[in-house]
């Protein structure tokens, strides 16, 4: 069958020293399918400053089409942990998407086409321990005041695992958040 480079979306290129996973061809299909191949670069998925909140005054947009664009970019989350946080923010407001929000999506859509490239790369003779890490922003929802946690693994100097997540409960601290973060990232791991 010989050396597999492309399996569902996934670019896969094999060299001696590693292996690099990418969805440059998907990013591309993606911007041909939104009509944003002509759009400028974004530097950034979305400022660190920006707190998305429910915009009730804002005016609506089509919901299968926002539906249809943050669906699509759920995908590449396969191999874009750079985005994984922002779409999965996004996401919360696909039952009364608003012009706000969609502004922000197209922004993530901007910045997939200045970084189309990224990836993941695995390299070969590792040495083999597992870490993990993780983090919350206290109080980060504006809405229900619940923190999103974020944990990473590695196996080595791989990444082999991600998690961007609204937690369940309200915490009343920012240990607190950040244990309920460590938890979830332990749980992950085992």
């Amino acid at each position: 069958m010989g050396e597999l480079t492309y399996f569902l979306g996934l670019q896969v290129k094999q060299a001696r020293d590693g292996i690099f996973i990418h969805q440059s061809k998907y990013c591309t299909d993606l911007l041909k399918k939104f009509k944003m191949l002509d759009y400028k670069e974004a530097e950034t998925p979305m400022a660190t400053n920006c707190y998305l909140d429910l915009d009730e005054a804002g005016k609506s947009v089509d919901q299968k089409m926002y539906r249809g664009m943050i669906g699509s970019l759920l995908y590449p989350i396969a191999s874009r942990t750079d985005i994984m946080h922002n779409v999965c923010l996004c996401s919360r407001f696909q039952s009364s998407p608003k012009e706000s929000y969609l502004t922000i999506v197209k922004i993530i859509l901007k910045y997939f086409k200045g970084t189309k490239s990224l990836g993941l790369w695995y390299p070969n003779g590792t040495n083999i321990f597992l870490e993990g890490f993780s983090d919350s922003d206290f109080g980060g929802c504006k809405l229900d005041r619940k923190s999103t946690s974020g944990t990473c693994h590695l196996l080595g100097s791989t990444l082999i695992s991600w998690d961007s997540k609204k937690q369940s409960c309200v915490a009343l601290s920012i240990t607190e958040a950040d244990y309920i973060a460590a938890g979830s990232s332990c749980a992950l791991s085992l």
